[in-house]
């Protein structure tokens, strides 16, 4: 058990948010290596002069931020693969710049909420029935037996018109979406042999390249990753009711990338009447709705909304994954799509990468089946809602000049601040107190106000007030 060298300013206040900094510094930093316990609290608070409920709060917000694993019996320690080598902290390959994100993205889940004992025993479950050769390479488009248990789950959750040979598995949203771009411009291996104008893949675009009209404001971490297979991004603008279907028409794209459930980053949920304008246009032009469903399992103002893809199955590809519901270092995500674009990308998954794990698949096949999956979205639903209305209180109590927007789903809420406010410092004072949030100018192709994507899921309920009052405080300053 380690002595800690933590420096704390008792007149700066906010002794539990400096402790957390000082520690999470020293992890990424490699001061403390994965699996290093730390001393106790009481410990520590004795060591410090502090009491001990400052050190509970500090060790807790690194729990929830999977810097730190806490086991009755066992004590507290850092978790495995959290450390860097020093000088070396992670940062987002994705983003100019090189922005530091270790536990800033604001739509991450609670990851010490993992159901490790459920799905631990559907691991074992699987290495105890599983035939050896199940072991083997696999079919590169997923497991039969996950393909059929996603089918029905997605049918009655999320209202879907999916059977289990329209269903790819793979390495997540990125994957799903990066290989279905890569399918429509064409780019496949042997995509395009065998030409046929009549072919949809083959009539969206030339070779190589296809021009997709994306959300504007949208997620500056998929745009690198579009550019690089295959398509050229148009932005259309995004109002009160999610995609301005005029302004999409007018582009003349064959191909759009929707968040429609809970619009990244506003929050919007695409209203009734512009679904039915897209699926009007789509079923016009002949074109593509790529339907990233990344968060849609979580709802809390009101009644879950239907995927497009339920709508116009042949229009419409369809990507999710567990990484919001579980954990997104699991990669296991799926994509459900027309025909012609699902056997692209499960050939792309057979010559490019031979498919995702297989044992994880039979696990998740099993946590759905045995009714685990919805036992944990339940329970997952009811916490991230308590902690979003105390956040939603402390915003409005501490900062009634925010306006916030997007509250009813999600892990994260659109937080519009005062005029002149400057994003970047007001991110940087949000991380200061252990808040996850991120400027979103970076995701306008447009001006607009300034604002930042602030997620709640991993901040518990009892840590909200002082949180958001100390991040207030950094904003005046």
């Amino acid at each position: 058990m380690a002595d800690l060298h933590l420096v704390v300013d008792r007149a700066a206040g906010g002794i539990a948010g400096q402790i957390a900094r000082e520690l999470r510094e020293a992890v990424r930093r490699g001061r403390l290596p994965a699996g290093e316990r730390l001393p106790a609290s009481r410990e520590l608070a004795r060591d410090l002069g502090l009491s001990r409920g400052v050190v509970v709060e500090a060790y807790e917000q690194l729990v929830a931020e999977g810097l730190l694993i806490s086991r009755v019996g066992v004590g507290t320690s850092v978790a495995p693969a959290a450390s860097r080598l020093p000088g070396t902290p992670l940062r987002d390959p994705l983003v100019p710049g090189g922005e530091p994100y270790y536990g800033r993205r604001s739509t991450t889940p609670d990851l010490s909420a993992f159901p490790r004992e459920r799905w631990l025993a559907s691991i074992r479950r699987a290495l105890a029935t599983l035939p050896a050769d199940a072991l083997d390479y696999g079919d590169p488009g997923g497991v039969p037996g996950l393909r059929e248990e996603l089918a029905g789950y997605l049918r009655r959750v999320r209202a879907a018109d999916a059977g289990p040979d329209d269903i790819v598995i793979v390495g997540g949203v990125a994957q799903g979406l990066s290989l279905t771009v890569r399918a429509l411009a064409g780019q496949l291996p042997e995509g395009r042999a065998g030409h046929d104008p009549n072919r949809s893949v083959d009539r969206l675009a030339p070779p190589g390249r296809i021009r997709l009209a994306v959300e504007d404001p949208t997620s500056g971490r998929q745009l690198p990753l579009l550019r690089a297979a295959g398509a050229d991004p148009v932005a259309v603008p995004v109002d009160g009711e999610g995609v301005d279907v005029g302004a999409l028409a007018a582009t003349g794209v064959r191909a759009v990338l929707l968040t429609p459930a809970h619009q990244y980053p506003t929050g919007v949920v695409l209203s009734p009447r512009r679904r039915a304008e897209l699926i009007e246009w789509a079923a016009g032009t002949g074109a593509t709705i790529l339907e990233d469903d990344y968060d849609a399992e979580f709802r809390f103002d009101r009644d879950p909304v239907g995927c497009l893809q339920g709508l116009a199955p042949g229009r419409v590809v369809l990507a999710g994954s567990v990484s919001k519901s579980l954990a997104p270092g699991l990669r296991l995500g799926w994509v459900v799509a027309p025909p012609e674009i699902a056997e692209s990308v499960r050939r792309a998954r057979g010559e490019l990468d031979l498919g995702s794990p297989v044992l994880e698949q039979y696990a998740l096949a099993d946590f759905i089946g045995n009714g685990g999956y919805d036992r944990h979205l339940r329970r997952m639903r009811r916490e991230y809602r308590a902690r979003r209305d105390a956040f939603v209180r402390a915003l409005a109590e501490h900062l009634p000049a925010v306006r916030v927007h997007g509250v009813s789903a999600g892990l994260h809420l659109f937080a519009e601040l005062p005029g002149g406010c400057d994003e970047p410092q007001a991110a940087e004072a949000a991380h200061a107190c252990g808040l996850a949030a991120e400027p979103v100018g970076a995701m306008r192709g447009t001006p607009g106000p300034p604002a930042l994507v602030m997620g709640f899921a991993r901040l518990p309920v009892h840590r909200a007030d002082q949180a958001i009052r100390a991040f207030a405080a950094g904003l005046r300053r």
